[in-house]
């Protein structure tokens, strides 16, 4: 009796992996190591900033107590750091400030928590009025588009940075004694309204001609038709289209108002004494930098490697969120 052979079981084909367009971004992006490189440089500044008061007292230090006035041995009989490169040592790391002795890298963690915490502030709220206005301009059209791009032209076409200079001078000496201290609080909330005030209509233009390209795609006509309310269209249709173009405005709004920040504390028009700030560190240090230029040096250079970073970063999250990117 002759036996056959079983046919060989075919072998099954794995099936293909079903990526989301987040996980292929994701992808894209891990395989760029400029981009991850940089993420982890902004990673470590938004740690050292947002953690300032724990790593101030694990080093022991403070922004604000004038080391120099309680030691002479940390200052010359001209109010100059005794030691090289500013005063650099084991107990000091970055050396002192002229004159006051305050220790410059504490100043520096505060600096990072001030120029940070305001342009995340800025950025959120020029996000969410520049989405709400380029939706609203883009779908309606009509008369609603012509008055809110007018209103775009004007606002971008404004002398903001006199507007600045000018204004916000006025309004502390409105609400402050001229014997009393402007408070922390009231330049910050200043600075961020101001340059919100003047920084969502680039996002509202930006948003306004992605949603014109959008309002004609047959899913936002299938929508109409079908009678769906004109909210629900903005926020169920075109909002998730939109993501893209506003993270990496978002990512590149950051670095941009980090450093109008630090230079309107340069003009005097930002932060003021004794609020640790990046521009203030950089306007005292031109100031002393003949004789200490390490004071000017550290926080141009935090300032210079952030930017740097911030910017490379958001460029990688554009490539990675580039569908048509080959990495």
């Amino acid at each position: 009796m002759t036996t056959t052979a079983a046919p060989p079981t075919p072998v099954q084909e794995k099936a293909p992996e079903h990526r989301s367009p987040a996980r292929l971004a994701w992808r894209r992006f891990r395989r760029d190591r400029t981009g991850v490189v940089s993420g982890l440089v902004v990673a470590l500044f938004f740690v050292a900033g947002l953690g300032a008061p724990l790593i101030a007292k694990l080093y022991g230090k403070d922004p604000y107590t004038t080391y120099g006035q309680n030691r002479t041995d940390l200052l010359d009989d001209f109010g100059y750091p005794t030691g090289r490169f500013g005063g650099m040592s084991s107990q000091f790391w970055l050396g002192v400030e002229p004159e006051l002795g305050r220790d410059v890298f504490t100043q520096l963690l505060y600096g990072i928590r001030t120029s940070l915490l305001i342009a995340l502030a800025i950025v959120l709220l020029i996000t969410v009025v520049g989405t709400v206005v380029g939706l609203v301009a883009g779908y309606f059209g009509g008369w609603v588009d012509y008055a809110l791009s007018r209103v775009i032209d004007v606002v971008l076409c404004f002398p903001s940075t006199l507007f600045f200079i000018a204004f916000i001078p006025i309004v502390t000496t409105r609400f402050v004694a001229p014997n009393q201290e402007t408070p922390t609080w009231l330049r910050a909330t200043l600075l961020i309204v101001l340059l919100s005030l003047f920084g969502w209509p680039s996002t509202a233009r930006l948003l306004r001609g992605q949603v014109l390209s959008l309002r004609d795609r047959e899913f936002v006509q299938a929508a109409r038709v079908m009678g769906v309310h004109p909210l629900r269209v903005l926020l169920r249709e075109l909002l998730p289209n939109l993501w893209t173009p506003i993270l990496i405005s978002a990512s590149l709004g950051v670095p941009a108002y980090v450093t109008t920040e630090a230079a309107l504390s340069y003009l005097g028009a930002g932060m003021i004494e004794p609020t640790p700030d990046w521009g203030r560190m950089i306007h005292r240090g031109a100031e002393v930098y003949n004789a200490d230029f390490t004071y000017m040096l550290f926080p141009g250079l935090a300032m210079l490697i952030f930017v740097l970073a911030f910017n490379l970063l958001g460029d990688s999250v554009r490539d990675a969120l580039d569908p048509k990117s080959n990495r």
